[in-house]
């Protein structure tokens, strides 16, 4: 057993599939930012269980979502992300529906499909099925149902204890153009992501050399509904330095006394990192029993490319950030994830390795820390609760 869920909950397709079916069909599913969708035409597309689901943003402005799949013979009619779409057309044989999500077009109908219906083609029946779309702090969130239970019932609990970050006053940071800041396929089962996210206990250990700006001691941290709520302080250290040790600018609406990171978790599968310098969404995508695709979108300050260029400079001569933050657990090679002194490295090495042993017939979870753990049986009894209490 892994504390509340059998073994064969990270490592069978059947449980995979329960929950596809029973979780990620059933709630409230993160598609990306508000930025994604700002103009009439754009799209974004996202998989929400056995669902894909696609939210546009109409001529009027509004934003609808609708299931990703022609009336016709079920084609899937967009890419991931689009856009000024004037229209959605299947790529397979024209049918095309406006943004609204109505049929408007079927080539050669007169010729092909004489009995269909005699009224105009939005009224025949044939519109796009549609779901429901919704903006939780600068996010998108999609449900397949097209009356959905309000996002403020799901997410309403935990909100109090989010970050003060606006989301929507920052700018994205990429790597690349056009691309997020971090994409990862990771070979672990989507919940040992999760629980590596919410796992108190191994901060101070796993990430002794990356992580140390922040006072693990004092974190404080607990459950909203179904979802995870987690702050940590700074350091007095890194704080009383914070202004030259940050590598970027610092958040303008986070106060001196609560100076550090908010960490949460919502339920299922979208974490979020709100820092001192960042705020970052952490998108745990399931793709099989033992891999899950991990994306990472960042956003900073929205200050000039010099303000970015001067404060790095300042870190990089602080003597405080040269002790703190970028030490590997180990030493070697940079190309070990344990003497990498990238924190991330550290986890993705640690989740792999966890889920290496899982077929191992000896294998058992020995303990559970009392205070630094108690949020991985948590988690794993909100899973088994949905699977359990969310069947047909």
């Amino acid at each position: 057993m892994m504390h509340e869920l059998p073994v064969s909950a990270y490592t069978s397709q059947e449980w995979f599939d329960l929950e596809q079916k029973h979780i990620f069909s059933k709630t409230w599913q993160f598609a990306g930012l508000v930025e994604d969708v700002a103009n009439p035409g754009d799209y974004v597309s996202v998989q929400a269980g056995l669902n894909n689901i696609f939210i546009v943003k109409g001529r009027d402005h509004r934003l609808r979502a609708f299931h990703n799949m022609c009336r016709h013979r079920g084609t899937q009619l967009l890419r991931a992300v689009g856009k000024a779409q004037k229209a959605i057309t299947c790529p397979y044989h024209d049918w095309t529906y406006n943004l609204e999500g109505k049929l408007v077009s079927i080539p050669k109908k007169e010729e092909e499909f004489p009995d269909l219906c005699d009224k105009e083609l939005h009224d025949c029946g044939l519109n796009l099925h549609e779901a429901s779309v919704d903006i939780f702090k600068g996010m998108l969130f999609v449900h397949p149902e097209k009356n959905a239970p309000n996002i403020m019932e799901f997410f309403g609990e935990v909100a109090p204890y989010l970050g003060p970050h606006i989301p929507e006053e920052l700018i994205e940071y990429k790597e690349k153009k056009q691309a997020p800041f971090y994409t990862k396929e990771i070979n672990a089962n989507w919940k040992i992501i999760v629980e590596n996210y919410i796992d108190q206990y191994h901060l101070a250990h796993l990430h002794e050399g990356t992580l140390n700006m922040y006072d693990h001691a004092k974190a404080e941290f607990g459950w909203a509904g179904s979802h995870y709520h987690f702050y940590e302080p700074l350091v007095p250290a890194y704080l009383a330095d914070i202004k030259n040790a940050s590598p970027y600018p610092l958040m303008d609406k986070m106060p001196d006394d609560k100076m550090g990171a908010y960490v949460p978790w919502l339920f299922p599968n979208i974490g979020i990192t709100e820092s001192e310098s960042a705020w970052n969404t952490f998108h745990a995508i399931p793709l099989a029993p033992d891999r899950t695709l991990v994306v990472i979108r960042s956003k900073t300050m929205n200050v000039s490319e010099w303000e970015y260029t001067k404060q790095y400079t300042k870190s990089m001569a602080s003597s405080v950030w040269k002790t703190m933050g970028n030490k590997g657990k180990y030493e070697g090679e940079a190309s070990d994830p344990m003497a990498s002194g990238d924190f991330m490295l550290e986890d993705v090495y640690a989740c792999e390795q966890q889920q290496k042993s899982l077929s191992s017939p000896l294998f058992s979870v020995g303990a559970q820390a009392k205070k630094g753990e108690f949020a991985v049986s948590k988690f794993q009894s909100v899973v088994k609760e949905w699977i359990e209490n969310h069947q047909d």
